[in-house]
């Protein structure tokens, strides 16, 4: 009988990346959790168990003869999207799940990004409870940016919802705080980031406690000069430090960030403050990860931001 991996909030986009590769793997049973009614899978390796985050006993039963445990479910409410990974923390560690991975796939720890703050408390939380006798082994799975959301328009990856990010290059324009140029960033594409965890989940050893992932490093300047060779001369907006800590956008244009899991009405202002966030956080380095897979996995070949985003543009 295969092992079984039990994919948390696995009707999301990302998680759907994840679960193509697992599957295409071939060495794992997807067991996918959601608070949706199950669906009925094309494949016999996908189960899909409605569970309850409110109930543990009913989580434990959820995560019976799970191997290990991905985590892909979040919310708006920091406060609520902390409990949620201690709920699945908890579960598993009685259901005796052997490995957790809990809700990350982007920014390295630390970032500074407010919307983010579960994903920090999530990682004390986990250095907590494992620092007197291992509780779980875990990793965070950290690949920076997905270099897919600097192909939008264009859909390149199965699942994924893209939205544009600091760098538009269909209109060559960006965003980046004023001093920022030599600040470290990393890319990695999600079919990258997918198939890397697809391999650790085959892995023989012990999970690193980060797990950074590294497609592509850079700097803010050399992935500009990226773009510009791609696509030609970009805009460049730089903001002042001063008035981005005062919440003040100053600049023509910012991204807006489409999200099924953000209301409408609250669109445009988290836009705004994320587009701060994020150019704030990109000159601390907040989105330059650590390599830990790309040392565990040194066959692995990554697609360069460089070649996907050549072949997606000059294809246009």
């Amino acid at each position: 009988m295969s092992k079984q991996v039990a994919i948390a909030g696995g009707s999301g986009n990302v998680a759907q990346e994840v679960i193509d590769a697992i599957l295409s793997r071939g060495s794992y049973k997807v067991v996918v959790l959601s608070r949706r009614d199950a669906v009925n899978s094309e494949t016999t390796h996908v189960e899909w168990r409605k569970v309850n985050y409110h109930s543990h006993a009913s989580l434990v039963t959820s995560l019976d003869g799970i191997d290990t445990l991905l985590s892909f479910v979040a919310t708006a409410d920091m406060e609520a999207a902390f409990e949620l990974q201690k709920v699945l923390i908890h579960a598993a560690i009685e259901a005796g799940v052997r490995r957790f991975a809990p809700s990350e796939w982007s920014s390295r720890s630390e970032s500074g990004i407010a919307h983010y703050a579960y994903k920090d408390e999530t990682r004390k939380y986990l250095e907590a409870i494992n620092k007197e006798k291992d509780q779980i082994e875990y990793c965070l799975f950290q690949p920076g940016f997905f270099t897919e959301y600097f192909a939008v328009p264009n859909a390149t990856a199965s699942h994924l919802q893209s939205f544009k990010m600091f760098a538009d290059f269909e209109y060559r324009r960006a965003i980046i705080m004023e001093g920022s140029e030599g600040s470290p960033l990393t890319l990695t594409t999600v079919g990258d980031m997918a198939k890397v965890v697809a391999l650790a989940l085959d892995y023989s050893g012990r999970w690193p406690t980060t797990g950074g992932i590294r497609g592509t490093q850079t700097t803010i300047s050399g992935f500009l000069s990226l773009a510009e060779g791609i696509r030609g001369p970009f805009q460049i907006e730089r903001l002042v430090p001063e008035d981005v800590n005062k919440g003040e956008l100053k600049a023509s244009w910012y991204p807006i960030i489409e999200h099924k899991a953000l209301p409408d009405e609250y669109r445009e202002l988290f836009s705004k403050n994320v587009t701060m966030e994020y150019v704030k956080s990109l000159a601390a380095g907040g989105w330059s990860t650590s390599d830990e897979w790309n040392r565990l996995l040194p066959d692995y070949k990554f697609i360069s931001a460089e070649e996907y985003l050549s072949k997606v543009w000059k294809a246009t």
